[in-house]
């Protein structure tokens, strides 16, 4: 379902990340975690269509994101840290809203099933500024799913969650994983993140550092542990082309 070959992005001459290459199968999950500045965001904004890259191949549904931004965009659902929510709206006007834009039909009967999925058919005509955190949230995976997306993609979605939000939310995620949904997530959270993937990515210095299954890792303390010893090869690499260019 997604294929990433040879990808590298530079912002100027910056190298954000260079050569990345992976793919996900339709219906599974994968986590990608990394250090803060590894270009994780970057990489969801690519396949998101909202950043280009500089060199390589992204293709989601077998659609070349740089060349069929509009056909790739029909097929995937976004959340990040911006829940793309009008507080002013109730959660269903906020989904009817949406759901013109994609033109989907009987709209109505849509909204109820993607609320109740999420957890809000009793908040449905409430104004969205007076739900919590939490709840927008979960109102924003309503929106990403309203159009029956292929591609899920999730960028941090437990920012400012406090755990009773959080908990709710890995609720929701779970009950999308027999969906048949493809989906990628970021997150600093290994533990969750490891629960509910398919396979796990880090994200360091530039490229891939590592990418197995999930079953390959016993516990989130396992994954911990070879994120830290993929940071410190990175940064022990770095340092000594640092120390090559100096000399």
């Amino acid at each position: 379902m997604i294929r990433v070959h040879n990808l590298t992005k530079k912002f100027g001459n910056k190298i954000v990340f260079t050569g990345i290459n992976f793919s996900v199968r339709k219906g599974d999950f994968l986590t990608i975690v990394g250090p803060n500045g590894a270009g994780k965001t970057t990489l969801l904004k690519i396949m998101a269509t909202l950043t280009r890259y500089t060199e390589g191949n992204v293709e989601i549904g077998g659609f070349d994101v740089k060349d069929s931004p509009e056909e790739v965009r029909k097929i995937i659902g976004v959340i990040s840290h911006n829940t793309y929510l009008y507080n002013e709206l109730t959660a269903y006007k906020n989904l009817k809203f949406f759901g013109k834009m994609y033109d989907i039909p009987e709209i109505t009967a849509r909204i109820n099933d993607v609320l109740k999925d999420t957890g809000l058919s009793t908040e449905m005509h409430n104004r969205v500024g007076t739900f919590s955190r939490g709840m927008k949230q979960r109102l924003a995976i309503a929106r990403a799913i309203l159009h029956r997306p292929s591609v899920l993609l999730l960028d941090e979605p437990y920012t400012g969650l406090d755990q009773h939000a959080s908990a709710g939310l890995e609720d929701v995620l779970h009950g999308l994983t027999g969906s048949k949904i493809t989906t990628i997530m970021i997150s600093h959270d290994m533990k969750r993140g490891l629960a509910l993937c398919d396979h796990v990515l880090i994200l360091a210095s530039g490229g891939v550092a590592y990418h197995a299954p999930a079953s390959e890792i016993a516990d989130a303390n396992r994954l911990q542990a070879v994120y830290d010893r993929c940071i410190n090869v990175n940064a022990a690499n770095n340092h000594s082309k640092i120390g090559e260019t100096e000399t």
